[in-house]
């Protein structure tokens, strides 16, 4: 285990400031989140490379530059109110959670929620609820939120998300199959505004009952 983290999380943040990471906010809680605790142990020492690793369930930890950039997407425009569908390892939740009011997490695999849930309280990050159900349906009940955060690649924009945002809501969502693209909607009303950005790589948002 990885006792004294801080100077490999500290060049973690710099080589993410030299990517174009702006936000201070995102880049402070970077470098004092333990990133190595939110993985299998046997993989701790390679926790402060910019990758994304396996978490088990088939399902991966994000490389530490995706995360900050889909954070900085959300955090520029003032969202407290955040859906996050796909806990995973919870570690973009630990992320989001120092940085707004609240954060409500849905996540279909319940090991890796239950992980998640000790790994948050841990840090007591206590402004988290975690649903277990499938994400293509969020979480209406709490609704509507100001920011939606899609950890996972949808096939096609889920309609449920959208309704789900709040009127000048922003949601960060990859969207494709072989090819994915990350897209960033604002909602306007009835209308809704998108914005293509760069290719990526995740995991599928898979549909039905949670597991």
């Amino acid at each position: 285990m990885i006792h004294n983290f801080q100077g490999m999380a500290r060049r973690l943040t710099e080589r993410l400031r030299a990517e174009g990471i702006t936000h201070a906010g995102v880049l402070d809680v970077i470098q004092v989140t333990p990133r190595h605790l939110f993985m299998p142990e046997s993989l701790a020492h390679k926790a402060y490379e910019n990758t994304a690793l396996p978490i088990g369930n088939g399902q991966t930890i994000s490389q530490p530059l995706m995360v900050a950039s889909m954070t900085q997407l959300l955090i520029q425009h003032q969202c407290q109110n955040v859906l996050e569908i796909g806990t995973g390892s919870g570690y973009q939740t630990a992320i989001l959670a120092q940085l707004v009011d609240h954060v409500y997490s849905v996540e279909r695999i319940a090991e890796l929620q239950y992980q998640a849930k000790r790994r948050l309280n841990k840090l007591d990050l206590h402004n988290v609820s975690m649903r277990h159900g499938d994400g293509w349906q969020g979480w209406p009940s709490k609704a509507p939120f100001d920011g939606i955060i899609v950890t996972a690649a949808a096939s096609t924009m889920p309609t449920a998300l959208l309704q789900q945002l709040s009127d000048g809501g922003v949601m960060v969502i990859p969207v494709g199959e072989r090819i994915q693209r990350l897209i960033v909607v604002r909602r306007f009303g009835d209308e809704f505004e998108y914005k293509e950005l760069a290719e990526v790589k995740f995991v599928p948002l898979v549909p039905g009952a949670p597991i």
